[in-house]
């Protein structure tokens, strides 16, 4: 039934997802006003609010983007479907602004890099992306690691031309010199936040609700199945597509070690993962021809979700 309405990419799906996108935030913030230290919701914190909802919204529709445009999907809506549903996994996202912040920019640089398979304007795409990931870094550090992502589609594409090797540098300088020149000039405090954030840390024992290791372990397994799907049913994709789809994994793969490796580790951290993932289930429901099977994944992935959320309220 969930299979077969969003085979197809109809506008009722698009409003269908990001009602429940919108529903589960607010229930979530409802939910941390009854708190007394969350308060600041309704006195200060309105405007934060909304431009995260603002920012999971639009998140959401440029993941569809990267799927659509770039031919990473057929004419379905499975890769929004995923998206909420993963996101679902990870409520304590939708009250991490920084995390939430750097994973945006992080996706408006996999937009520049995965079209880069046109060939057109690989110059200003690799400096754009680059951008985009050392802005994102200013805000979680340890998302600075996508850069390697830029590199890698340097070779699949342009490695002949030298200078678009030196491009990623050049976006370094320009956002290191303009972050200084404005911490200096506004709050040093800035610059030790940013040096913070740089330390490592392997410990795993974060979780304090049941619920919250639930869903990292359940996160854990369908990621686990959509990514050996991807990487065993590789051959029967089209060769044009080869290269996008190798990024898609390279991207996820260094999402789960910025999960792995950051400091103050939670959940939320998931959220760089989101689109991958994304990509990986909608492929491994369209790679699929067992209708029953279609049904049974996607239903499960969107049930998990569900109720994974109302577990952690």
């Amino acid at each position: 039934m969930i299979a077969s309405v969003f085979s197809k990419s109809r506008p009722f799906n698009y409003i269908l997802v990001t009602t429940l996108l919108v529903l589960c935030f607010f229930i979530y913030q409802i939910q941390l006003v009854e708190t007394p230290t969350e308060s600041s919701f309704l006195l200060g914190g309105l405007v934060s609010k909304g431009i995260i909802l603002v920012l999971l919204v639009a998140s959401l529709f440029i993941t569809n983007f990267i799927t659509k445009r770039n031919g990473l999907s057929k004419d379905n809506s499975f890769s929004v479907l995923f998206f909420v549903s993963f996101l679902l996994f990870i409520p304590s996202a939708f009250d991490n602004f920084k995390i939430i912040l750097s994973s945006f920019f992080i996706l408006l640089a996999m937009r520049r890099l995965i079209s880069m398979k046109s060939l057109l304007t690989p110059k200003e795409k690799i400096f754009d992306a680059s951008l985009w990931i050392f802005i994102a870094a200013l805000f979680h550090f340890w998302s600075i690691l996508f850069i390697f992502i830029v590199f890698v589609s340097i070779i699949f594409h342009v490695s002949g031309d030298y200078r678009n090797w030196v491009l990623p540098f050049i976006a370094f300088f320009t956002v290191g010199i303009l972050f200084i020149f404005f911490s200096l000039l506004i709050d040093k405090e800035w610059l030790d936040i940013v040096w913070n954030q740089t330390g490592t840390d392997f410990k795993f024992y974060y979780l304090e609700k049941s619920a919250s290791n639930a869903a990292l372990v359940l996160y854990a397994l369908f990621a686990i199945v959509f990514l050996i799907s991807m990487i065993f049913t590789m051959s029967k994709r089209p060769i044009i597509m080869l290269a996008s789809y190798k990024k898609v994994i390279f991207i996820f793969l260094i999402s789960v070690l910025i999960y792995i490796i950051s400091p103050e580790k939670s959940n939320s951290l998931l959220l760089f993962g989101l689109m991958p993932i994304s990509v990986l289930a909608t492929g491994f429901v369209e790679m699929n021809k067992d209708t029953v099977l279609k049904e049974i994944i996607t239903a499960s992935v969107l049930a998990c979700g569900i109720l994974l959320f109302i577990f952690q309220l």
